[in-house]
């Protein structure tokens, strides 16, 4: 029987030449989801923001999610239109149930939130596998109580996905939330200045005026009619005490800073005023 030989550098030569288209589409898939779903910095502690990204509103249910300041990080999957967790995150979600000490407050490391359809988030890094895209979530506090897991879009076996088809992918679990168009576009139609006269040719005179012809004798108006007053003006949007922050959101957008000052206390700024919330609601309006 013939042998074929194939030499090992050849051999090498595909696997880097692999590597390579792989590496080119990660660098692709992650360019287009970060321009999209703009990434979140939270403080090295994780219990506030520093830099605000995109606001994610879930579509799907059954995220599981676990408190900042525990060790575990939960790992979700979206696979075929349904977020399951691993083994290591049931155990966890289980063990959570039992480890909270009477006359403890709030709940313990280990215990664990289900976020469901509609519910909000950041994220915080957008990393793409082989074998799937990954993003880092982050939450709002809860009861003063922030959480974190890692969501999973796995990649069907056997194919390779587009760009467009891996941002479709996401689009199924994640919204993101518009923000108000806080600058008016410019307006349009303005009166364009008048073109100036032409100047004569070089050597010829100037054209004469045209002759100014006498006005018309006036004509006695008739009255003007009486028009019908203005409809009252808009009611602007002012801020209430007492106000949820997602209701100061919907009104004015998300706040240029957001500063928080202890663990109930925090002051939205704006560009000409800035509220202050406790433990979610409007307390004080400068």
């Amino acid at each position: 029987m013939r042998k074929i030989a194939i030499s090992s550098s050849f051999i090498t030569l595909l696997i880097g030449a692999s590597g390579l288209a792989y590496a080119q589409d990660k660098a692709a898939i992650e360019k287009k989801l970060t321009e999209e779903y703009t990434l979140t910095q939270p403080t090295a502690a994780n219990d506030d923001i520093v830099i605000a990204g995109s606001i994610l509103v879930l579509q799907k249910n059954s995220i599981v999610m676990s408190p900042v300041s525990g060790t575990d990080f939960h790992q979700n999957t979206y696979k075929d239109g349904k977020i399951s967790q691993n083994a290591a995150s049931k155990v966890n979600s289980a063990l959570g149930r039992f480890s909270r000490l009477p006359g403890a407050s709030g709940p313990p490391p280990s215990a664990t939130r289900t976020y469901v359809r509609g519910e909000k988030m950041w994220v915080t890094k957008i990393e793409c596998k082989p074998d799937g895209v990954f993003f880092d979530l982050f939450t709002d506090p809860v009861s003063d109580v922030r959480y974190k897991a890692t969501l999973k879009f796995e990649f069907p076996k056997g194919i390779t996905l587009t760009v467009d088809q891996v941002d479709k992918l996401v689009a199924e679990v994640f919204k993101i939330q518009p923000a108000d168009d806080a600058n008016a576009a410019p307006a349009t139609g303005a009166a364009q200045p008048a073109a100036a006269a032409a100047p004569a040719p070089r050597g010829q005179p100037a054209p004469a005026p045209a002759p100014i012809a006498a006005p018309p004798p006036p004509i006695e108006a008739p009255p003007p009619p009486i028009e019908a007053p203005p409809p009252p003006p808009a009611d602007p949007k002012t801020v209430k005490l007492g106000e949820t922050k997602d209701a100061v959101i919907a009104d004015f957008g998300q706040p240029k800073t957001i500063a928080k000052t202890s663990a109930t206390k925090e002051i939205y700024v704006y560009p000409d005023f800035k509220i202050t919330f406790t433990n979610g609601k409007v307390t004080d309006i400068q």
